[in-house]
């Protein structure tokens, strides 16, 4: 960055975020993103969730607005994330507001009146409200907004989920693609879009459609090094929540499903066995009152509730730090919506769990969900990219392959948004079988390994599939088999095949596992194949990779769980070095602080301080104000409101 202007503001911006957040490093990539909001340059930046890219906008924000620069306007998709940013800020002073329908009359009169005067530093607002669709209602909606924005001296914009811009994101939302009018609207601003998951083609098309000048672009590391994937085989799901449960008690999480039926199902079991002392939690999908799904969003936040189970409806507006596990009870519909949903858990920086139950079934799921909507909009006139469906269906068959691949899961998404992995160091040996260690994922904390014979067992497989004509889906397949005596088996005379039998030590879940596997290793392909009545079965075919497997000129690698006891998998989640020196009764002392003075103000506990800031506390114990000033995530407002209830804490 050449400007001068941010070359002489930096120093003053990085004395500015150390006195409101207490920051006194920046992590990796902030500086260029505010050195180009400075410099009214451009730019796309892509940071993970939890990389810090709020306050890439937030502090030049306040910055310009001191400088006379006029406020920003913050673009946010929905209205609880806008409230909880704003609250955030006005917690440690800083200006801010938001227009919106939740606001009455005389509160949209006065936020207006605010802006014209010039005491804001930031406004956040929905798409909708900025390129003049309905958003809000009243006298300040459409041309006279724009004013308004024009009247106070707006020339700086940050788009936030920008990936919701392009037809290439995992979540594109058409009013988004109305910003592409905010340079006409605003000749002469700067636009900076930012996301945590944009592929490159998502990048460009960011830039393309917010019409934006030469963009700086940042790309940051996709890796979350604190967040431990797992992906099991969905057998008994129940019972697999319930062992996920019982490793994080007392711990904040979301628990995703793919159908509102089994939001519903699950809320009902787990509140059963609430009774008898296991979690409340509560339910969140589309089908329900936009009251109700406040009202729940509300208690998650304000941590009155600490289990939520959802339809991916759930997240976006939630802005929870110390969120310990998400857990997928099915396959999400791409890896882009993987990493976000992931990614609200452990946003504070702290260890945290992302668990997939993973069924080959579910890519069928989705496959006809989609394939149907875009049938039914089709059917009711409603303009569909003919992108929309070899896009969608692309974006499932790499998540399909990242559930069934056999590689380190942090090295997977990293090389898929187009980076390269390079693992942490760890003072533990690498785990058999693997070229690198993250120490974070169950590959390479050993909670897999590689089935002998594995060659031999897929040859099986595919001799089946061929023997049977390629004509028959995976249930039948892994009858024959396992030597199964049934009238279909009967009837087709397949109890005669020479491979009747051949597997039959095998369980049925492992087979089907390891044919799964071998689908996402491309050496046998699943098709649907439509049936009478217009109903349609995934069929197993054979390929030209099938040929080479079975001839023994290509090896393949299957894998398998290993058994490990809930004592042995708590441990490998590595929790000692982030609770090293923590005093455990001091961080819960500070814990029900902090919910008492967030529930006095109204605001969401992590408002107040992050879990981080409540270890460290924990672990330093200090005892003057000054010393209180020196941990991490305490600023000037934070140690003037509450150093004198902290201090006095210690000594308990």
């Amino acid at each position: 960055m050449t400007s001068n202007t941010a070359a002489v503001s930096l120093p003053d911006l990085l004395a500015l975020i150390e006195e409101i957040w207490g920051y006194r490093q920046l992590r990796p990539l902030q500086q260029q993103a505010m050195e180009a909001v400075l410099a009214k340059r451009d730019s796309v930046v892509v940071m993970p969730t939890g990389g810090g890219k709020s306050l890439c906008y937030q502090a030049p924000a306040i910055h310009l607005a001191r400088c006379g620069r006029g406020p920003t306007v913050v673009v946010s998709p929905l209205i609880a994330l806008m409230k909880d940013q704003v609250d955030s800020l006005r917690t440690l002073g800083v200006a801010a507001a938001q227009m919106d329908s939740s606001l009455t009359p005389d509160q949209r009169r006065q936020t207006a009146s605010d802006l014209r005067s010039g005491q804001l530093d930031m406004l956040f607002v929905s798409p909708e409200k900025l390129v003049g669709q309905q958003s809000g209602g009243g006298s300040l909606d459409g041309g006279a907004f724009v004013q308004l924005l024009r009247d106070s001296g707006v020339q700086t914009f940050a788009i936030d989920e920008a990936h919701c811009v392009s037809h290439w994101g995992h979540d594109f939302r058409p009013e988004y693609r109305r910003l592409s009018n905010l340079k006409m609207l605003f000749p002469g601003c700067s636009i900076h879009a930012f996301t945590a998951t944009a592929t490159e083609p998502v990048r460009a098309d960011i830039a393309q459609q917010l019409q934006l000048d030469d963009p700086v672009r940042l790309v940051g590391n996709f890796d979350r090094p604190n967040l431990i994937y797992r992906v099991l085989p969905r057998k008994d799901m129940m019972a697999q929540i319930q062992e996920v449960l019982d490793l994080h008690k007392d711990e904040a999480g979301i628990i995703y499903c793919l159908r509102r039926r089994d939001v519903d199902d699950i809320v009902a079991a787990l509140n059963i066995r609430n009774k008898s002392g296991g979690p409340k939690a509560l339910g969140y999908h589309a089908g329900m009152t936009a009251e109700i799904r406040r009202k729940v969003q509300e208690e998650f936040a304000r941590e009155q509730c600490d289990l939520i189970v959802a339809t991916i409806a759930f997240g976006m507006g939630i802005d929870r730090s110390n969120i310990r596990f998400v857990l997928h009870t099915g396959m999400p519909k791409s890896i882009e919506a993987y990493q976000q949903e992931t990614g609200r858990a452990g946003r504070d920086g702290l260890e945290a769990e992302c668990v997939l139950l993973y069924s080959g079934q579910d890519v069928m799921t989705w496959k006809s969900l989609i394939e149907n909507s875009a049938a039914e909009a089709k059917f009711a006139g409603t303009p569909i990219s003919a992108d929309y469906v070899p896009t969608a269906l692309r974006h499932l068959d790499d998540l399909d392959r990242f559930a069934r691949g056999a590689v380190c899961r942090h090295k997977a998404l990293v090389e898929y948004f187009g980076q390269r992995y390079v693992p942490p160091a760890h003072d533990s040996e690498t785990a058999p079988g693997t070229d690198l260690s993250c120490q974070a994922c169950d590959h390479c904390l050993g909670d897999t390994e590689p089935v002998a014979d594995a060659l031999v067992i897929a040859q099986k497989i595919l001799s089946t599939v061929a023997r049977t004509d390629q004509r028959f889906g995976v249930g039948h397949i892994l009858a024959i088999l396992r030597g199964e005596n049934t009238e279909k088996i009967r009837q087709l005379k397949h109890d005669q095949l020479s491979v009747h039998g051949l597997l039959k030590d095998h369980a049925k879940a492992d087979l089907r596992n390891f044919v799964y596997q071998l689908v996402g290793q491309g050496v046998l392909t699943q098709e649907n194949m439509i049936l009478q009545q217009g109903r349609s079965a995934p069929i197993l075919k054979l390929n030209h990779a099938s040929v080479d497997v079975m001839k023994g000129r290509r090896q393949v690698r299957l894998i398998q769980l290993v058994q490990k006891s809930a004592e042995e998998s708590s441990k490998s989640r590595s929790k000692e070095v982030s609770w090293q020196g923590v005093d455990h009764a001091l961080f819960d002392s500070l814990r029900a602080m902090r919910k008492q003075i967030a529930a006095q103000r109204g605001v969401p506990p992590y408002v107040i301080l992050s879990d981080a800031t409540l270890r460290e506390l924990a672990r330093v114990r200090p005892t003057t104000l000054n010393a209180l000033r020196l941990i991490y995530g305490i600023g000037d407002a934070k140690l003037k409101s509450l150093g004198d209830t902290i201090i006095p804490l210690r000594g308990r």
